[in-house]
């Protein structure tokens, strides 16, 4: 083809795949029933005056399906670890034993299952939007440079080609969204 179109379409393409990665990335913050440290992966905790992630100041470990501990790497941390839980408001209530955070998971109720699909949802129509834009917006530097001498077939093949690609990636978000839904409302 053309080394400007070729650019273009892998762009796309990498642009696309990045509205994947942050759908799987949504995804696990969405909790599904059984504990997991991933639901703990927006918290930030106050470290000697700087907001710093969970993760870097105690180790998260799931010990059963209902449990999430946390091992802070320091002790003075605990009260300032079960203060970023709370603010982080994910309806954890963190308790403490001297030596460890310890956050039971409830089991999730119907409607909020519910809930959390609706929001399943929204996020991967998010993705498919982001999806969407990222083919207009190939689709338009197509054309630019058809306006500038590309020829009309290999134009048609590019748009062809990112709407093959675009058709891909709504289908993979959508194939993403049914195994978040089905995990969600396993019970």
């Amino acid at each position: 083809m053309n080394e400007e179109v070729d650019f273009i379409l892998d762009s796309t393409k990498e642009s696309m795949n990045s509205a994947l990665t942050h759908l799987e990335k949504q995804f696990s913050n969405i909790r599904a029933g059984k504990a997991s440290p991933a639901m703990l992966g927006s918290v930030m905790v106050d470290y000697y005056g700087s907001q710093t992630p969970l993760t870097q100041v105690g180790n998260v470990s799931t010990p059963d399906a209902r449990t999430i501990t946390i091992q802070p790497y320091e002790k003075s941390m605990i009260q300032g670890i079960e203060k970023g839980i709370m603010l982080a408001n994910l309806g954890f209530n963190p308790m403490n034993n001297g030596d460890l955070v310890i956050i039971s998971v409830p089991p999730l109720t119907e409607e909020r299952r519910k809930d959390l699909v609706k929001q399943a949802k929204s996020e991967s129509e998010d993705s498919k939007v982001g999806v969407r834009n990222d083919r207009k917006n190939a689709n338009n530097e197509i054309k630019k440079l058809e306006k500038d001498g590309l020829s009309e077939d290999l134009a048609k093949n590019a748009e062809s080609d990112i709407q093959t690609m675009t058709d891909m990636h709504i289908k993979k978000i959508d194939d993403m969204l049914v195994v978040k839904e089905k995990e969600i409302m396993t019970v």
